[in-house]
């Protein structure tokens, strides 16, 4: 019924900047909060950035002052812009939200992942 499609990852060079775009389509009554995750290898998935309906965000310290999380809701559509980008931001990044759908029924959905490859 709703599926969160991702796109924009690849591989940069350090320093570089990419910009996750994520859109959500199907059977949608409301998209609500949203959120980017991340998950290294050997590591557990973490938290990037959140972005409320009401566009307050909040984002991981590591990311402060270099990405920014911002959405469009006219397209269901969530970004990340990635600046300064470090080799310790290597990872799988994944697309979530909140979404009620035409049925009423609420819960989190989630991308199937891009990767982000930063090289030094």
């Amino acid at each position: 019924q709703v599926q969160l499609v991702e796109s924009g990852g690849g591989l940069v060079q350090a320093g570089g900047s990419l910009r996750l775009s994520c859109a959500a389509s199907g059977s949608i009554f409301s998209v609500d909060a949203m959120g980017w995750y991340r998950q290294a290898s050997g590591k557990q998935r973490e938290l990037v950035a959140i972005i409320t309906s009401g566009g307050v965000t909040n984002s991981a310290d590591s990311v402060k002052g270099r990405f920014t999380i911002s959405r469009d809701n006219a397209k269901n559509t969530v970004y990340l812009q990635m600046n300064s980008l470090k080799p310790e931001d290597t990872a799988v990044y994944y697309c979530n939200a909140y979404v009620t759908n035409r049925s009423y029924f609420s819960r989190n959905y989630w991308g199937q992942g891009t990767q982000v490859t930063v090289s030094s």
